[in-house]
């Protein structure tokens, strides 16, 4: 039987189940909470493994410098928190060269810079592949971190900005090269490589939506149904989802028929849109999607409600049926 990251997840956290002092959230959250003398902190670490997230020959060093870093920092951001501190250990093959890593590393302190990061350390050595673990340390100023395990039935289920660009740019990478001009020459081409490529973590707008009253908030790295799924889960929930009211990004629909795929579908199990999904009661939405417009200009789509149990799926006919959890998954995938 093959096994997938959730079960290898929760195999492991059974193994360290248990009580912590100071540990206010533990494994299974985008990152973990820590209590410390002046209030919270907030833990994440994360992989980019070249072969499984990544093509040295389709990435820009700095853009995966830059990538590997934003990555984590989306993590804190769902969270509701702001990043402070980052450490990063590189693994390396014999074939790269210095002047690749000195890109790499001005790719991460280009997005540092962005994020107010500061980068303090790490470890490098030698890999059979481009290997690039980053830790960041986040800080809950005088709010409080939003975890995945708050959504109430009757809540409504909102994202973020528009999904499946990162997907159809992963898809548009891979294609065969003597194709690649040809997309090129299209506005949705660049688009959807920038978009996977270079991710944009809502820091700010985490916060924003932990101020209008997001009860459970996570991030899409894995594919909107995937990680829903993982919400609901965390909270002892369900969710129904109106598929048509799922933001689609419009590089994704005019590409659709070049990439041979359902935009639709694409934006509801690619991953890697980095964009926030959460659950909200409906009295604040008015005010949480007012916020991000005014101080964000980024859209807030409401696409489904939180229910007792289950997840279930319903088209533009008003039809329903079970919505399948599939997505991004490192170990299927492999």
């Amino acid at each position: 039987m093959e096994l997938t990251e959730d079960q290898l997840i929760e195999a492991i956290r059974k193994v360290l189940s248990g009580e912590f002092p100071g540990v206010q959230v533990g494994i299974g959250d985008d990152a973990a909470v820590v209590g410390s003398g002046t209030g919270s902190m907030v833990l994440s670490t994360d992989m980019l493994i070249e072969g499984v997230h990544f093509e040295r020959s389709s990435i820009s060093a700095r853009d995966l410098g830059a990538k590997s870093i934003v990555v984590n920092v989306s993590d804190i951001a769902a969270m509701a928190a702001s990043p402070r501190y980052a450490m990063v250990s590189l693994g390396i093959p014999v074939d790269v060269d210095a002047a690749w890593v000195m890109e790499l590393f001005g790719g991460m302190r280009a997005a540092c810079d962005e994020y107010a990061l500061a980068l303090v350390g790490g470890d490098t050595n030698r890999a059979d592949a481009v290997v690039i673990a980053v830790a960041v340390v986040g800080e809950v100023g005088s709010g409080h971190a939003v975890s995945r395990s708050g959504a109430r039935p009757g809540d409504i289920v909102v994202v973020t900005g528009s999904l499946g660009a990162a997907a159809g740019g992963f898809l548009l990478s891979r294609i065969h090269p003597s194709k690649l001009p040809q997309a090129l020459a299209e506005p949705w081409g660049r688009e959807l490589l920038d978009a996977q490529a270079r991710p944009v973590a809502r820091v700010g707008e985490g916060q924003t939506l932990a101020q209008a009253g997001a009860t459970a908030m996570m991030d899409l790295s894995d594919g909107l149904a995937k990680d829903l799924s993982r919400l609901c889960s965390a909270s002892g929930v369900g969710a129904r989802v109106d598929l048509p009211r799922v933001p689609v990004a419009e590089a994704l629909r005019l590409a659709a028929g070049f990439l041979e795929v359902d935009p639709a579908e694409l934006a509801l199990t690619g991953g890697e849109d980095y964009e926030l999904l959460a659950t909200i009661d409906l009295t604040n939405l008015a005010r949480a999607r007012g916020d991000l417009r005014e101080r964000f200009g980024v859209t807030l789509s409401d696409v489904g409600v939180i229910i007792d149990e289950g997840l279930v799926a319903v088209d533009a006919e008003g039809r329903q049926s079970p919505l399948e959890p599939t997505g991004w998954d490192h170990f299927a995938t492999a």
